[in-house]
């Protein structure tokens, strides 16, 4: 159906809806890192704080160890392609020590943490599509760990992967949820230190070009370990001994502005 234009003109626009700021629900967002930096762990943490609804009004405290403060709670589809079940345990059981009892409780209900290594999982197959849909109908947050267990296109192929991104974009858009898929870096990004750049993302542009969000997880740098310090009574540098133990998140793209009243674009005069 097309926008009512007079209608448009006339009233407020709608409160956009977002799940965390600036990642709209019913969009694809990417988070993007090289391999082995932790984008899993971050992103299961980001999926928990979705789940147990850890805004900054809520009652369930505890919960949100990313920092995201999500705009409200709900259901949150897990896939988890990369690592067999007992890894996936341990790694939910990792984090499980450090939620409060309130927030474990809230993710049991509303996180569904789906194993898929070995399962050849082809969204791109208009059977297997329709199932994740059937599934994930009414949720709030799909990931999708990681991009290339998936698919069986080229990610090099720039219409293949468009394709692909307007397959995850009728995914969200039959569900109402946010489709995050997690993908890698590129290895000349990651040999330049340029791993928190838009363009750092490995394969076809359109990977990122035609998503609405994209955020990063990179690794301390040496010269940022030097510098860098926890320790506040004596500002002791974190050293290269530690900064393995760091990382850092940001986001390199944002289409919609979370700040209620704002556009997406400069205004010009």
């Amino acid at each position: 159906m097309a926008i009512d234009l007079q209608a448009a003109f006339e009233s407020e626009p709608p409160t956009l809806d977002f799940i965390w700021p600036g990642f709209l629900a019913g969009t694809v967002g990417a988070l993007v890192a090289p391999g082995a930096t932790g984008k899993s762990f971050w992103a299961m943490e980001a999926a928990m704080s979705v789940a147990c609804g850890a805004t900054v009004e809520s009652r369930v405290s505890g919960g949100d160890l990313v920092g995201l403060a999500p705009a409200k709670a709900g259901r949150v589809i897990y896939y988890a392609g990369e690592d067999p079940e007992p890894a996936l345990v341990g790694r939910i059981h990792a984090i499980g020590k450090h939620l409060s009892p309130e927030a474990r409780t809230a993710i049991v209900t509303n996180l569904l943490v789906m194993p898929i290594m070995g399962n050849l999982m082809d969204v791109m197959n208009r059977r297997k599509c329709a199932e994740v849909i059937e599934l994930c109908e009414g949720a709030r947050l799909i990931v999708l760990d990681t991009l290339s267990r998936i698919h069986t296109l080229d990610e090099n192929s720039n219409g293949e992967m468009a394709r692909l991104v307007a397959k995850l974009e009728h995914i969200a858009a039959s569900t109402g949820a946010a489709v995050l898929y997690l993908h890698h870096v590129s290895k000349g990004s990651t040999r330049d230190g340029q791993t928190d750049q838009q363009q750092a993302a490995r394969g076809a542009s359109a990977l990122i070009d035609n998503v609405r969000w994209c955020g990063f997880v990179t690794r301390m740098s040496q010269d940022q370990a030097k510098s860098l310090s926890d320790r506040a009574y004596d500002l002791q540098p974190i050293g290269n001994d530690r900064k393995n133990l760091f990382v850092r998140f940001g986001v390199s793209k944002q289409n919609y502005d979370a700040t209620p009243g704002s556009t997406p674009f400069p205004r010009t005069v």
